[in-house]
């Protein structure tokens, strides 16, 4: 598992972060994995998931590293799981997935660990300075003298138990606020302050997968104003179409700031989403889909292939074969497809096929791959290939097939499609073909 810590304050912060601020930080987060929580000064995010969709860990992190600042966030850290995370994070170590958990660990401070807080100064007068000291102590005078939550806590930061956490839904509308660190005088210094609310609104929308076409920031005036003043004001900004992108908003925002006028000093502001709609992704697939253009795919492959050669590009074609290995072949894009129409088979067909079969051990007349198989359905027989010719010979040794196939389920591998080598003497070998997905 591949866990990051985003802390809102540092361990020589007296005062902790508040709970907009957190709130804040994990409605941003949101975009990036369903699982986020809040632990102490920090929240937690599980992206063992994400990584792929996001361009690979070190993407990730270079944009959470952009991105998290801007939200309050002073320190980040990777480890196997939330805690140890958490922990990396107070000490200043950016990547605890360097090395082992337990050498990344016991090189810690004790203080790192949230459940050392109420104990400190005992352990201390034990000689415990980090948590291999605290980790080497006797376990049951662990729990007797101080509790087992201490000792539930090393071991959930030690990957020994595992964690539970309550993660952090997703509101179903957005406004959020923010108090200023100082009174701002002019409007267009008010942007400052709404790009971090602004963030937090494209990571909300991120999440749904949706767009805004009209959001409205509202500020509010210090006690301190004029009678008439009144107590604060607000500014609706519309879009043509949908969007979350946070460049564009800023300057949209930005424009209508220089044109507004504040009646006092504003304390702290408060961003509303006001009119959300579904957003409409583009494609990210190398061959764009079909009519997604005004082009279809047939066009584009004849495009690519005049660039490319013709041979260069080719594309699969089913053939009237019931043998797997040779139910289709590959033909240059630019050649028109057969007119036949293939009968759609009569036995279950895996979802991925190996390029050639891969033969199994066998213990006790059973098949093995990655354990002991179970047979669910089969025998389906496919025997036939003694018509099959290459360069105008006939290939009968190598392509004519006697078989027996089977659905499979392993233990580990999930449904798998075997098959057994018929009249092959008394070496009846066992093969594996494909797998269901």
């Amino acid at each position: 598992m591949q866990w990051v810590a985003l802390s809102l304050s540092t361990p020589s912060d007296e005062t902790p972060p508040s709970s907009d601020a957190l709130a804040g930080l994990a409605t941003w987060a949101l975009q990036f994995t369903p699982r986020v929580a809040t632990v102490d000064e920090a929240i937690v995010l599980e992206l063992e998931s994400s990584l792929r969709l996001f361009g690979g860990r070190k993407a990730l992190h270079e944009r959470l590293r952009q991105e998290a600042p801007q939200l309050g966030c002073s320190t980040m850290a990777w480890a196997p799981n939330s805690l140890a995370a958490l922990a990396c994070a107070r000490a200043g170590v950016l990547n605890g997935l360097r090395q082992s958990l337990p050498q990344l660990l016991d090189a810690l401070p004790m203080e790192t660990l949230s459940a050392t807080t109420a104990h400190r100064v005992t352990l201390a007068q034990l000689g415990c300075r980090t948590l291999g000291d605290v980790r080497r102590l006797p376990r049951g005078g662990i729990s007797r003298r101080f509790g087992k939550e201490l000792l539930a806590a090393l071991d959930q930061a030690y990957g020994l138990r595992p964690e539970a956490h309550e993660w952090i839904e997703l509101p179903t509308v957005f406004r959020a606020r923010l108090e200023l660190m100082t009174r701002v005088e002019t409007a267009p210094a008010l942007l400052f302050g709404a790009r971090r609310l602004l963030l937090q609104l494209c990571g909300w929308l991120a999440a749904r997968n949706a767009g805004i076409t009209a959001f409205t920031l509202h500020w509010a005036h210090d006690a301190m104003r004029a009678r008439d003043a009144g107590e604060g004001g607000m500014l609706t900004i519309r879009t043509a179409q949908p969007m979350r992108n946070v460049e564009h908003l800023c300057r949209l925002l930005a424009e209508h700031l220089a044109h507004a006028e504040l009646q006092a000093p504003v304390g702290d502001l408060t961003l509303a989403a006001d009119e959300v709609l579904p957003l409409q992704e583009r494609s990210a697939s190398l061959l764009p889909d079909s009519g997604s253009d005004g082009e279809s795919l047939a066009l584009v492959l004849e495009r690519v292939a005049a660039r490319l050669g013709p041979e260069r590009v080719l594309r699969p074609v089913l053939v009237e074969d019931h043998r797997a290995e040779w139910a289709q072949h590959w033909q240059p894009a630019a050649q028109p497809l057969p007119r036949q129409r293939v009968a759609p088979p009569q036995v279950p067909q895996p979802s991925f096929v190996l390029p050639e079969p891969l033969r199994l051990l066998v213990r006790g007349h059973r098949p093995l791959y990655q354990g002991p198989l179970l047979l669910l359905a089969g025998p389906h027989r496919v025997e036939g290939g003694w018509w099959h010719r290459e360069d105008g010979t006939a290939s009968q040794g190598s392509h004519h097939v006697v078989r027996d196939y089977w659905v499979a389920l392993s233990e580990h591998a999930g449904v798998l499609w075997v098959f057994q080598q018929r009249l092959a003497g008394d070496d009846i070998a066992w093969y594996l073909q494909g797998w269901f997905a």
